[in-house]
């Protein structure tokens, strides 16, 4: 297990488990919690014997926001020490935590289930909308609540949020800022599955494990990030062209030979390709990042 100071990372039977782990904050998010979350993707994506990662809380809580000890300079970066690093700024704007760690997550190679324990506010709830299977517990509760704080919602959630759950549905949550239960979550298209609080993990992992056991790594790195950035792409001509380019590529891999192999032979797969070696040559299609 490798040591973190916010949180807890963890690899077994192909599924990493990263709990935020500040229970007697609630999991309050700062700008630690921030680096060790991204060097835990970092982790992930550069670990093939992880197929799959798990985002959940310690204790009762998934994580209860921004911690505001600091009072209103924790969101002037500026006037904290810890913010001023080259990387987290723009110009002479400093970038938002949240929106590092959620574009960190929008680039993984490894698709990511968030297992909401308990209260997931602010940035608690805007970290997951990045993540790809979004799963709730009875005890969940999700609030964005900038506006009842005087900010704007941050970790580009203003285009993840639309995406997730209509333009209507987003402005709603986002404007009246209350908290949303679990059902109304699940909805609202916030989550696709609620279940009782201790089942969660064991729901979380028996998907992880359908991933882990049964796909081809590669395949599942390339569907995931074809399904986030087609969302930006304004007609489906880009998705046809990309499509046939990356059937030609992987025509001849080992993980097609072997996925039809055992499809005919009527045997589970047993895929070798790596994320780290054999992704087809037109990967990673989208320019680079402005910063």
């Amino acid at each position: 297990m490798t040591e973190f100071q916010t949180i807890l990372y963890d690899v077994e039977d192909g599924v990493a488990t990263l709990t935020l782990n500040r229970p007697d904050k609630l999991n309050a998010f700062t700008s630690q919690m921030m680096a060790d979350m991204i060097a835990a993707f970092d982790l992930s994506d550069a670990d093939d014997d992880v197929r799959v990662v798990i985002v959940t809380g310690a204790g009762r809580g998934f994580c209860a926001g921004a911690d505001l000890s600091a009072g209103a300079a924790t969101f002037n970066y500026a006037s904290r020490g810890e913010a001023a690093r080259d990387e987290a700024k723009v110009g002479d704007v400093y970038r938002d935590g949240g929106g590092r760690l959620t574009l960190r997550i929008f680039d993984s190679l490894k698709p990511v289930i968030a297992a909401c324990n308990g209260p997931a506010v602010g940035v608690g709830a805007t970290m997951q909308l990045a993540m790809d299977i979004r799963l709730a517990s009875t005890a969940a509760r999700y609030g964005f609540v900038f506006a009842r704080r005087g900010l704007n919602p941050e970790a580009a959630s203003s285009w993840f949020l639309p995406r997730a759950v209509g333009i209507n549905r987003a402005l709603e949550w986002a404007v009246t800022g209350r908290l949303l239960s679990a059902n109304e979550a699940l909805q609202g298209g916030l989550v696709s599955r609620v279940v009782p609080d201790a089942e969660l993990l064991e729901t979380s992992r028996s998907i992880a494990h359908e991933i882990a056991r049964n796909t081809s790594a590669v395949s599942v790195a390339l569907i995931r990030q074809m399904f986030w950035r087609m969302l930006g792409e304004p007609h489906p001509m880009r998705a046809h062209q990309l499509d046939s380019v990356l059937i030609q590529e992987l025509s001849g891999s080992r993980d097609v030979h072997e996925g039809i192999a055992s499809f005919r032979e009527r045997r589970a797969p047993e895929f070798t390709d790596r994320v780290s070696a054999d992704m087809p040559p037109t990967f990673p299609w989208w320019a680079e990042p402005p910063f």
